[in-house]
Order: structure tokens, then C-alpha cells, then sequence
């Protein structure tokens, strides 16, 4: 490995960058966009109330508006009363209004429920949407298990309170950064050296390489840190971004940056070697968008992957972004250094044998 070839290839293939805005484009700006995005939706401390219309046929006795009333009070939803008799039928009514949820107290609650006989509130739900869904069962059942408590003429003195994981100030735009810097971590390097090396195939341009001193682990070294630099420069934006416009909780600390160099290690080899292994540059491109895809959305980049299914979360632990996600969270967000060092190990083993095979697999002229 000669330094000074490493940073001349490095310079020319910089300048080569820099001046490619689609690269520089989905590599600086996209994440700020999708950060700014998520951030508008999460700006009411990261858990907008979800509206539920509610169908009062109890004739607003006190004890149906009582319970609506606590409902609306828990802080999770935000209860809307329709009139009964302008709707017509309540399951059509949300439907046509593309209102996912809704709740329906029967008639006779009061009745019911002066009486200590059984009655059964009705919550409308959107299969498709889980969120809501759930948030507006739990927020139903809680009022209704208080109201039971309270007919049978109990104290409540056990209560229940809500905090997000790790800590009371984390939000979900405080998780995302560290999975939209993964995000750039894997696409970045691993779109554009599938292209690379595909297209440098094709056009002959390793063979002309090979006639010039450099050699192929000085050439592909170069690019690592080219995407370094790069992913340095990124997370920095979006950290900065997430943290003065929308107040993200994200702890600086000098241990992340050992993810910012070793991500990029692992995934210019990974796109390298599917480059090279690749006959053509339309072959290798779909060799990357498969490698690629599976892992920007199953790792954590925007959904937590606790919310999976069994067997999907055990699909997601064989992907490396997931180490490479997990470990910037537990830096960033949680201190807890010994889990982050165990990813760190996981994705650091995996670059070293990426980067061996990428140099053995590509040839500056074809056999």
C-alpha cells in the first residue's frame, strides 16, 4: 500500500463525485428530507393524538359522557362526538371520511352500568392501520377497567405510566437519525460500487488501470475512505439538522465514530464483490437493489424491529445495517457501550473478510 497513490486515486475520484449532484443529492440532502419529514410529523413530542369519533346512542346520559370524557383525557386520543341521527350508518360514515377509528356506547350504558350488568362498548378499527388501532384499544380498555374498579366500589392506588424506551425525553425522531445515518451508509457505497465496478468492467477502464502503478487494494482503499469522509460529513448534517430544528436527544460521544469508519468499510467490499461478481451492469444492479432493499427497510432504518414478527426479527439480526443501527443506538441514545461494542466486533469481522474477498474477486483484466 503506497499513501501517496491512495490519495491521488482519492483525489481524482472525489473530484469525480463532486461533481455528480444526483450522487451528492441522495447522499447529503435526502436524508435531511426525510428527516425534516419525520420530524414535522413527530413535532407534537413524537406521538400525535389520534382522533376517534364517537356515536353516543345513550342519549348523552352522564355516565356515557363521563366515559368519553375520560377518555379524551387520557392524552392518547382525541375524542370527536358525531350526531347519530345526520350519520346514518357509523361503519360506512368512517369509512367514506377515511377516519380509521371510531366508538359506539350503546344504548342503555347508563342502565347498564348503574346496574352492574354486563354492556359492551364497540371501537371501529382499521386492520391496516396498527397504530391506531392499538393505541385506541389500550386507551378504551383502561377507561373501562376504571369504571368497572369503581362500580365495584374499589380505591385505585396502583397506577400506570408511560415512558419512552431508554428514557422520558426520547422521541421517535431521536431513533431515526441513527437509522437514516445507516441508511446513507449502506446506499451510498454500495449503489455507486455496484456501478463501479460493473461499468469499469465493461468499459475496460480496470484494464487500463492495471498499466498505471496503482494497485487494486490501493484502488479500493481509496474509495473506503472516500465514503468515510463522506458518511462524516453526512451524519454530521443530519445530527446537527435533527438536533437545532427538532430538538433531538442524540449524546455526542467519540464512540460513534467507529461505526462512521467501519460501516463504510463493510458495504464499499459488499458492493465491490456484487460488482465484480456480476457479468453485466444491468445484472449488477439487480444483484444490489436485492442486497440493498431488504436491508434499508427490515434493519431499524424507520421501523424498530421489536415491532416484527418472530420470524422477521430473526431475519433482521442476520442483516450487518442492523449491528451497524443498533450500535449507533446505543451509543447515541442509551451509553450502553458494551452492546455497542459487541455490534461494532460483529460488523468490524465481517468488513475484514469483505474487503479480502472484494480484492481477490475483481480483476483489472478479464481472464
Amino acid at each position: 500500500m503506497n499513501p501517496r497513490r491512495i490519495v491521488a486515486d482519492f483525489g481524482v475520484f472525489s473530484r469525480g463525485y463532486l461533481r455528480n449532484p444526483f450522487g451528492l443529492f441522495f447522499s447529503l440532502i435526502f436524508p435531511l428530507i426525510l428527516i425534516g419529514i419525520f420530524g414535522l410529523i413527530y413535532t407534537n413530542g413524537g406521538s400525535a393524538k389520534i382522533t376517534v369519533y364517537a356515536e353516543n346512542l345513550d342519549h348523552n346520559s352522564n355516565a356515557s359522557l363521563e366515559f368519553l370524557s375520560a377518555l379524551n383525557s387520557t392524552g392518547a386520543v382525541t375524542v370527536q362526538v358525531v350526531d347519530a341521527s345526520s350519520i346514518g350508518n357509523f361503519s360506512q360514515y368512517l369509512g367514506q371520511n377515511g377516519d380509521p377509528v371510531g366508538i359506539v356506547i350503546p344504548a342503555g350504558f347508563a342502565q347498564s352500568y348503574g346496574n352492574q350488568t354486563p354492556v359492551n362498548v364497540t371501537i371501529y378499527v382499521n386492520p391496516q392501520d396498527a397504530v391506531s388501532t392499538g393505541t385506541t384499544e389500550a386507551a378504551v380498555q383502561g377507561v373501562a377497567n376504571a369504571f368497572n374498579l369503581h362500580a365495584a366500589g374499589g380505591q385505585p392506588f396502583v397506577g400506570v405510566r408511560s415512558s419512552t424506551l431508554g428514557s422520558t425525553i426520547f422521541g421517535n425522531i431521536d431513533f431515526l437519525i441513527p437509522g437514516l445515518i445507516g441508511f446513507t451508509i449502506v446506499t451510498s457505497p454500495m449503489f455507486a460500487m455496484v456501478e463501479i465496478s460493473s461499468t469499469y468492467k465493461k468499459e475496460r477502464l480496470f484494464r487500463q488501470l492495471s498499466l498505471t502503478p496503482l494497485t487494486k487494494g490501493e484502488w479500493l482503499l481509496s474509495k473506503i475512505l472516500f465514503y468515510v469522509a463522506l458518511t462524516f460529513v453526512s451524519a454530521a448534517m443530519m445530527i446537527g439538522f435533527g438536533t437545532l430544528v427538532f430538538h433531538a436527544h442524540v449524546t455526542l460521544n467519540i464512540a460513534v465514530l467507529p461505526f462512521l469508519f467501519v460501516g463504510p468499510l463493510f458495504f464499499v467490499s459488499l458492493g465491490m464483490l456484487a460488482g465484480s461478481v456480476a457479468k453485466t451492469p444491468e445484472s449488477a444492479g439487480v444483484i444490489g437493489n436485492i442486497i440493498t432493499f431488504p436491508m434499508m427497510f427490515l434493519s431499524g432504518t424507520f421501523f424498530p424491529v421489536q415491532s416484527f414478527n418472530p420470524p422477521l426479527q430473526a431475519f433482521a439480526h442476520i442483516l450487518p445495517l442492523f449491528y451497524v443501527i443498533d450500535g449507533m443506538n446505543q451509543v447515541l441514545l442509551f451509553g450502553n457501550l458494551g452492546r455497542a461494542g459487541d455490534d461494532l466486533a460483529i460488523v468490524l469481522v465481517g468488513a475484514v473478510l469483505l474487503f479480502i474477498a472484494a480484492i481477490i474477486a475483481f480483476k483489472w483484466r478479464d481472464e
